[in-house]
């Protein structure tokens, strides 16, 4: 199975894509969109469509998995990341996938056994379950790799237990 992760921002989105068997999983492709603060707000949104189109066109994955918005301390900036969030899921949906959503808890629970685990712990975890010789830079890209990660551990689980995963 193929697993597009995303952790979306307006600023910068990363994405990662990952082939796994539900035991080993190895990333594809993994990396951040970056648009513009100069530019206006709708075309930072089409950038960030076109290039998801394209890494989706290009790597064929089966399911899409999205962080989940879950707070903001800024009104605005919760108001972009989530425009670019309903960007990620519209290209999904256009390309027929399905998409699932993870909340922060939820991707540090499944890659470091611990919902509140920090980020290095993450990023450690993450480094030592793909095989990669270094910790993904930026922090956006080894989110989205964790996000992927995740989804392959919840349907693996899942499919053990003869349960669906559910979708967004």
């Amino acid at each position: 199975m193929r697993i597009l992760g995303i952790d979306p921002g307006i600023a910068t989105t990363g994405f990662a894509v990952l082939e796994t068997d539900g035991i080993k999983s190895r990333a594809l492709i993994y990396g951040c969109i970056r648009t513009s603060a100069g530019q206006p707000m709708p075309d930072r949104l089409h950038t960030l469509y076109s290039r998801l189109q394209e890494i989706l066109s290009s790597y064929q994955p089966d399911n899409v998995a999205i962080e989940k918005l879950f707070f903001a301390k800024n009104a605005n900036s919760a108001m972009q990341v989530g425009e670019a969030r309903g960007v990620a899921v519209l290209a999904a949906c256009h390309a027929g996938l399905a998409v699932f959503e993870y909340t922060p808890l939820q991707v540090k629970q499944a890659v470091v056994g611990y919902g509140k685990a920090e980020k290095g712990q993450v990023q450690q975890m993450v480094k030592l379950l793909l095989a990669l010789e270094e910790i993904p830079r930026p922090d956006d890209a080894a989110d989205a790799l964790a996000i992927a990660i995740c989804h392959a551990h919840t349907v693996a689980a899942l499919q053990a237990a003869g349960r669906r995963e559910k979708r967004v």
